[in-house]
Parts: structure tokens; C-alpha cells; sequence
């Protein structure tokens, strides 16, 4: 079942990269005073580096919450990107797929046989994990509405 507003989100514990160092962290430990999370399919794909970089121009390091990655590469790739784009933004590793299962995002990709990748998606919740919104994207390059997850930014 795919994570709609209204409903608490999942709470869930994984590898969380900070561009040097990764640490099994649970989501609940890492919300402060709630959160966005930003599942993406993969950290070095064009999509990815184009997006990670808008929201830092955004200001979306500046929200007095955190804004949190998930994808399905490993916590090196995840460090190394992160490196890569001088990024202020922490990202979970979701080797296995189960965050992404969870919250109804993992779906396989045509013709990339057995491979499975989250929807992107942007989830906001509040510092009970109750998502205050949420955004499934429908395809794989569609922006994500930045306005409106600033806006649910700023009424937590």
C-alpha cells in the first residue's frame, strides 16, 4: 500500500550515509521535529544529480527540518554521490528494497531485467511521522512540485 497523507509513516532502520561515514539508524531517531523524505531510484543517474542540486538551490538545506534520501544504492555509492555534489543532504541506503517496499514505492524497471527501484516520491511528515504530504510520481522524470512540499515544509 502506497504511504498517502494522513497516515503515519513507516518507521524503519537502515544505513545512513553523510558523505563520509554511514551508520545503521532508525528513521525515528533521525526526524527532528519531523522530516522529508526523498526516495529516489538511483544516487548517480542524471535525474538524481539534477534534482539533489535544485534542492539545495532551493534552500531545502535551510528547512528547520531534515531532508532525507532514499535509494536503493549502497552506502558507498551513497557517500561517493553525496561527495560528488558537495551535497549538505544525509541519504538512506536501501540496499535490500524493503524501505522502498514499505512505503508501496519499489516497482521493476522495463527493460532492466531484475531490477527493482522505488518511485520517486516525496513524503513530509511531522515530528509523529504522520505524512503531511505526499507526492508518487507516475513516471521517471517528472519534477517533483517543490512549491507545494516547501509549503507542507512550513506548516509542520
Amino acid at each position: 500500500m502506497r504511504l498517502s497523507e494522513g497516515q503515519q509513516a513507516p518507521d524503519f532502520e537502515a544505513l545512513l550515509c553523510t558523505g563520509e561515514t554511514f551508520r545503521s539508524r532508525r528513521l525515528d531517531t533521525v526526524l527532528d521535529g519531523g522530516g522529508i523524505l526523498v526516495f529516489s531510484a538511483f544516487a548517480f543517474s542524471a535525474i538524481a544529480e539534477n534534482w539533489w542540486k535544485r534542492y539545495e538551490r532551493s534552500g531545502w538545506n535551510e528547512f528547520d527540518v531534515p531532508v532525507l534520501g532514499v535509494s536503493r544504492d549502497g552506502p558507498y555509492a551513497q557517500n561517493a554521490f553525496i561527495r560528488s555534489l558537495d551535497s549538505p543532504f544525509r541519504r538512506f541506503s536501501d540496499t535490500d528494497g524493503t524501505v522502498s517496499e514499505r512505503y508501496g514505492l519499489l516497482t521493476e524497471r522495463d527493460g532492466m531485467a531484475n531490477t527493482s527501484t522505488p518511485f520517486r516520491a516525496v513524503f513530509v511528515l511531522d515530528d509523529d511521522r504522520t505524512t503531511t504530504y505526499a507526492w508518487i510520481a507516475d513516471d521517471w522524470i517528472s519534477p517533483v512540485p517543490r512549491e507545494e512540499a516547501e509549503e507542507a515544509v512550513g506548516n509542520l
